[in-house]
């Protein structure tokens, strides 16, 4: 129950967007509704304040109204003109009054001759302007009030313009009714706008909620973690967006500290065709490229959306760490090869010894046998005698094989065996220091006429002793400087990832190496490597 509480508990992105997009809208116009509805409403007022100023202040002028009070009788013509002035102006009335604050002319004739109503015209008897509020004969007003002065200039009377509340407040009204009709609108608008907006945000990401978008980015980052190839992605302007960890490691091999997100791919990709892709739109693989030394090989394909080349992506890895998964494929393959070889063998001996048995051939089949122990004492025996480690036993019998059938000598001393090996992930390492070095005296015998390989493995506190000699003609001191150099070979091109493969695996195993080697006499090499056995 709890969990599907909280199911629904949990606001979808879509619904989150159309929310926070209605709430801001609603905030923003309302509270602009507010202040411009606040504004519209002083702007409205003012406007009519100036209005009853205004026709007050013409009136206070019109010689008719002078007259009209300077004959000190009431005058039916400032009647007759007031009533105009208001048809003409849509104000509730126009008083004007004498100095004994009689009404002159008003709206309702029979209030003519009668006092002013109102208690705020004193001011304007005074011969003060201004507007005000107040309750009269014709109900609340405002009204503006401007004293009338003769060519002498005294005061010889006050005319008062006004507008009755209920009239003001209408046009106030009608006005913010507007701008509330304008803001609601516009909130309706905004709603709908929220609602697309929120639909073409959650198709754009392909129907996925921020969780399950988060989640996807963790587990590429994992994958790309996971992964030993080197990987970077560029967008359509050939800039890095994406690079793993493994790249970012052989870069750092290469002399390229910088981090590579956000920089021009040529940078760290100086012969590489990568940018290329984007215009050819063809993917290669397996090329080689050389990147400060450091010989790279290199798959590179476009990135295509909806037709369109919108980037790169490159993956790439050293040389020769494939050189070494080769090498030890290869000897796992002739490692098989020399199994079956043996079992094919070893059939074919076990058909001779029943022919014999079924011939009674005894002293045959007792000769026969002892010539198979002897041979398997120079084989299998010489080696599972100081290798008790299967792996390496049968690795060194291949070896052993395929050195004696093309004419190799090899001797295989040791007086402490070999123990089976405890960390067996350390084995891939143990078979490249011993196969390249193996390969290496083989290769160094090849145009000998006699030739001899001498192999010497020990066991002694807690450490592999392994000695390589052979009767080849040596090296020069130049040779034995430049021997772990990456790419340094006396055997021609494409070669010199042997010895580098060596010292790489040694540094892996905390291992050390020696030469000593004399033109036209041999070379000796000595490995000691940390090695933890259990008994067999």
């Amino acid at each position: 129950m709890k969990g599907f509480f909280h199911k629904h508990k949990t606001l979808r992105l879509q619904t989150w967007i159309t929310l926070l997009v209605c709430l801001v809208l609603i905030v923003a116009l309302s509270v602009t509704g507010l202040l411009i509805g606040r504004d519209t409403s002083e702007k409205a007022r003012e406007t009519l304040e100036d209005k009853t100023m205004n026709i007050a202040n013409t009136v206070s002028r019109a010689p008719v109204v002078m007259e009209g009070l300077a004959d000190r009788e009431p005058s039916e013509t400032i009647q007759s003109y007031t009533q105009d002035v208001q048809a003409n102006t849509n104000v509730e009335y126009i008083v004007v009054m004498d100095m004994n604050r009689i009404r002159q002319s008003h709206p309702v004739e029979e209030r003519i001759g009668q006092y002013f109503v109102g208690g705020d015209e004193d001011r304007a008897f005074q011969g003060e302007r201004y507007t005000s509020v107040a309750e009269g004969t014709l109900g609340e007003s405002l009204r503006s009030f401007v004293p009338i002065w003769n060519e002498n200039g005294g005061q010889i009377g006050v005319v008062s313009v006004g507008i009755l509340l209920d009239n003001v407040e209408s046009v106030v009204m009608k006005q913010q009714r507007m701008v509330y009709l304008g803001t609601g609108a516009g909130m309706l608008a905004g709603i709908i706008g929220a609602v697309f907006l929120a639909r073409r945000v959650k198709r754009t990401l392909h129907g996925l909620e921020p969780k399950e978008i988060a989640q996807l980015l963790q587990e590429r980052e994992a994958m790309l973690a996971s992964v030993r190839e080197g990987i970077i992605a560029i967008d359509d302007t050939g800039t890095i967006v994406v690079a793993n960890d493994a790249a970012k490691e052989l870069f750092r091999k290469t002399g390229l500290i910088k981090n590579p997100i956000g920089q021009d791919a040529e940078y760290f990709l100086k012969s590489s065709s990568l940018k290329q892709v984007l215009t050819h739109q063809t993917a290669e693989f397996d090329q080689e490229h050389i990147l400060n030394g450091v010989v790279l090989v290199e798959s590179r394909v476009p990135v295509i959306i909806n037709g369109q080349v919108v980037g790169a992506l490159a993956t790439f890895r050293d040389k020769s760490e494939l050189a070494s998964l080769v090498e030890q494929l290869t000897g796992a393959k002739h490692y098989a090869e020399t199994l079956r070889e043996k079992t094919h063998e070893f059939m074919n001996k076990l058909h001779v010894m029943s022919a014999m048995v079924h011939t009674e051939s005894y002293q045959e089949l007792k000769d026969y046998i002892k010539q198979i122990s002897k041979a398997y004492q120079q084989e299998v025996g010489s080696i599972s005698r100081v290798v008790k480690d299967p792996v390496l036993a049968g690795f060194l019998l291949n070896k052993l094989n395929h050195f004696q059938e093309r004419g190799t000598k090899v001797e295989i001393n040791g007086d402490f065996p070999l123990p089976i090996l405890k960390d067996t992930e350390k084995i891939d390492a143990l078979i490249t220091i011993i196969g390249n070095l193996s390969d290496n005296a083989f290769e160094a015998i090849a145009d000998q006429e006699d030739k001899r390989i001498e192999m010497t493995i020990n066991y002694i506190d807690g450490y592999f002793h392994f000695i390589m000699k052979d009767n080849g003609p040596g090296m020069s001191e130049t040779n034995v400087k430049q021997l772990f150099r990456k790419g340094r070979s006396t055997k021609g091109e494409n070669r010199g990832l042997g010895m580098y493969l060596i010292n790489k695996a040694l540094q892996e195993l905390n291992g050390t190496i020696s030469v000593r080697t004399e033109e036209e006499q041999g070379t000796i090499f000595k490995v000691k490597i940390p090695y933890e056995g259990e008994k067999a």
